[in-house]
């Protein structure tokens, strides 16, 4: 089962709404019949149980080591962008759409 990183979007703009962007995508990879990774998730973790975001992020990128593709999703963020470098150094792919990411692993633009 493929392994994707969602990078997303999550202190720039609206949290809420980040989230569910980014769980979304997560449920139509798992629909999909892939195995989604989403930090994002940790957004409740955080409002339990607060981390500094040093932490979050030194999580974040074990849990990308993991993954076999890297997907970013669109919109401005300093830690989705210090995971894709991350990715690239540990020469993990990094797509910017699931068209792409199903393209790449597939050869077609869906999973279907």
């Amino acid at each position: 089962m493929i392994k994707v990183y969602i990078a997303s979007p999550y202190t720039i703009g609206d949290q809420a709404r980040n989230v569910y962007e980014s769980l979304k995508v997560a449920n139509e990879l798992i629909n999909d019949g892939l195995c989604p990774f989403c930090p994002l998730l940790t957004h409740f973790q955080h409002m339990m149980f607060p981390q500094t975001y040093d932490k979050w992020l030194e999580l974040d990128m074990e849990w990308l080591k993991q993954c076999d593709i890297l997907l970013r999703l669109p919109g401005e963020s300093n830690g989705a962008d210090k995971e894709e470098i991350k990715a690239k150094e540990l020469n993990i792919p990094v797509v910017y759409s699931t068209k792409e990411l199903y393209y790449n692993y597939y050869g077609t633009e869906s999973t279907l």
